[in-house]
């Protein structure tokens, strides 16, 4: 890794007061950003430059910034999370950048995720989608099951985990020419269809979510595999291809 230095950058940042006001691309040009931080440093860097000229400080989404949480949701020049597969925003440096770069920052674009303010949008759609059917059921009356006891095939394990690590950040959506869900849903159905703990329910669950998928407004799958491209944790096309499976299954 070279050693770390100073850029100069122009930063193109969507603007919009709430989701009823038009919004627009304002334009900020920030000095000194070490390439050595991060894009969310480089953010807060920027607010601090806005709020010293008595400005308005840009709205985003962040929490963890350990590219876990998934809340980091940017669209940088035209890619979800910016540049670097496989990253999230949080995880994405400055040193992917170059001195005197043009910088357009924008929110998920999709009707199901509106604008909030400036870069934060609504995406509460995904955690009713969960609430609909993404979790198992569990007996309290004392005569549960360690899960621990219930012998699990490695390939099954590992395929669960591997969906398991979705994180929700709704990239998939905003790479998707329809704005569709289906590879968080499928993600969410998969980690539990695959598991002896999930199977009671998993019928039940997967009518569920998918039909709240569709009450959120959120479009169809085509198979272009921008999601899975874009997707910071690697989720793979194979769980939508099992979501399906599992909904004609629960048909009959």
């Amino acid at each position: 890794m070279s050693a770390a230095k100073n850029i100069n950058i122009t930063l193109k940042i969507w603007r919009q007061k709430n989701s009823e006001a038009k919004g627009n691309i304002e334009t900020y040009k920030l000095d000194n950003v070490s390439t050595a931080s991060s894009f969310l440093e480089m953010l807060d860097q920027l607010n601090e430059q806005i709020i010293n000229e008595k400005g308005s400080p840009v709205a985003f989404d962040h929490d963890c910034r350990e590219g876990i949480c998934g809340m980091c949701s940017l669209y940088i020049n035209g890619r979800a999370h910016g540049p670097e597969t496989g990253t999230t925003t949080c995880q994405l440096h400055m040193r992917k950048f170059n001195d005197g770069d043009t910088i357009f920052i924008e929110p998920w674009r999709s009707k199901a995720f509106p604008v909030v303010k400036d870069l934060v949008v609504d995406r509460s759609a995904f955690d009713r989608i969960q609430q609909a059917g993404g979790f198992v059921s569990v007996n309290t009356s004392g005569n549960t099951i360690d899960a621990n006891t219930i012998p699990v095939p490695k390939d099954d394990a590992d395929k669960a985990f591997m969906a398991a690590a979705c994180i929700g950040c709704g990239a998939c959506v905003a790479s998707c020419k329809n704005g569709s869900a289906m590879l968080f849903v499928g993600a969410k159905v998969s980690q539990y269809a695959l598991l002896p703990q999930g199977k009671v329910e998993a019928a039940q669950r997967v009518q569920n979510m998918v039909r709240q998928m569709d009450e959120e407004g959120f479009g169809n799958c085509t198979n272009t595999g921008a999601c899975e491209i874009e997707c910071p944790k690697g989720i793979s096309l194979e769980n939508i291809a099992r979501m399906n499976r599992e909904y004609l299954k629960s048909s009959f």
